[in-house]
């Protein structure tokens, strides 16, 4: 590690190490336009273990081959007069929203539709919403609203600075480095949206396929054989962030998670690569390991998403306690070591790919 940062400070502002500068994690944080103002650090104090190399760091979506976005004929935006008028049911952006969901009665005229809470940096998500599974419907650069709307606070990006470190057996995680409220948005999980046969592809070409999925996130909250729209009729497309993907890629699983993840729509016409967003459930203190439950909930008996079995899982063994360094130990001791771990893990994330961001 301190090989390859040493190389990163002392040679990559010169001209002569531009090819190496390309490939270097550090350059391509240091190159994200909110890098000054909420950067996102590596360190790792406890091996000599670097990022893996053949990885890049991005910070938008890649589409991959066979993957388009909706034509811009089919694109549309809302017209509200002004942002405040985007909060309410009345905004063309929040039209699929259910019923249930409508906030525009007397007792609830200051909560936004899509239950977000405030705006600025600490903007996010309401309790009601958090504990939803209904995904989060926003305005984007198709409408009349300005950046400001209270109704992109995932469209606005990441607002946390982050650091990626090394843990004493889990691998890389991810850890803040501000206190976070709960309900605030704090990054989207990023890859290469791609078909579902090349997703498969990748999974028979992978020496480990079980290993595959821990990166792979099918699209499907909007996946059904009766949509109207031939996109979302059959297979839904995958993202893969093994080789391209943002800091959110390091996170680490938990069954007593700090995040959740949501499905996000911006254009309606794009629900089919529609985004990944994670929001705080908690208040989470500065400094502490970030985490959210891959599997959103299953329960042993079946119970949870789509009556899938967390019994064709491995037990969750990853408890707040000692993942977060508390007196608790859950894990013999005999059960610690890195090879027993990376096991357990590949068997939970085995089915991944079958299971919806927030379904």
């Amino acid at each position: 590690m301190e090989a390859v940062t040493g190389q990163h400070f002392f040679f990559h502002d010169q001209p002569e190490h531009a090819a190496e500068k390309d490939s270097c994690h550090f350059c391509q944080l240091r190159a994200f336009p909110i890098h000054q103002t909420t950067p996102v650090t590596i360190v790792n104090a406890k091996d000599q273990a670097v990022i893996p190399p053949n990885f890049r760091f991005i910070d938008r979506m890649v589409l991959g081959q066979g993957v388009e976005p909706a034509e811009d004929s089919f694109r549309s935006g809302c017209s509200c007069e002004s942002d405040s008028e985007c909060q309410y049911m009345g905004c063309l952006c929040l039209a699929d929203l259910g019923e249930e969901e409508d906030s525009s009665s007397n007792e609830d005229e200051d909560i936004h539709a899509n239950g977000a809470n405030g705006d600025g940096p600490e903007a996010g998500r309401k309790d009601k919403m958090l504990n939803s599974k209904e995904p989060l419907y926003e305005c984007h650069a198709g409408c009349s609203c300005s950046k400001d709307c209270p109704n992109r606070v995932v469209e606005r990006g990441r607002t946390i600075p982050l650091q990626i470190f090394r843990t004493d057996d889990r691998g890389w995680g991810v850890r803040t480095q501000v206190a976070i409220k709960k309900g605030q948005f704090v990054d989207r999980y990023l890859g290469e949206i791609i078909t579902s046969a090349e997703a498969d592809r990748r999974r028979a070409a992978s020496a480990v396929s079980k290993r595959k999925d821990v990166y792979l996130f099918a699209l499907d909250k909007f996946t059904h054989p009766e949509s109207l729209d031939p996109r979302l009729k059959g297979p839904p497309l995958e993202v893969d962030g093994e080789f391209l993907s943002g800091p959110t890629r390091f996170i680490n699983h938990s069954c007593e998670p700090n995040l959740r993840i949501f499905a996000r729509v911006g254009d309606h016409a794009d629900k089919h690569i529609h985004d990944l967003a994670l929001f705080a459930i908690r208040d989470i203190p500065r400094g502490e390991e970030l985490t959210f439950d891959y599997v959103d909930g299953v329960t042993e008996d079946g119970g949870g998403m789509e009556g899938a079995s967390a019994g064709d899982m491995a037990k969750c063994l990853f408890k707040r306690e000692f993942l977060f360094g508390g007196s608790s130990t859950p894990l013999a001791s005999t059960q610690r070591n890195a090879t027993q771990l990376t096991s357990l893990r590949l068997l939970l994330f085995a089915t991944i790919h079958h299971l919806q961001a927030s379904k």
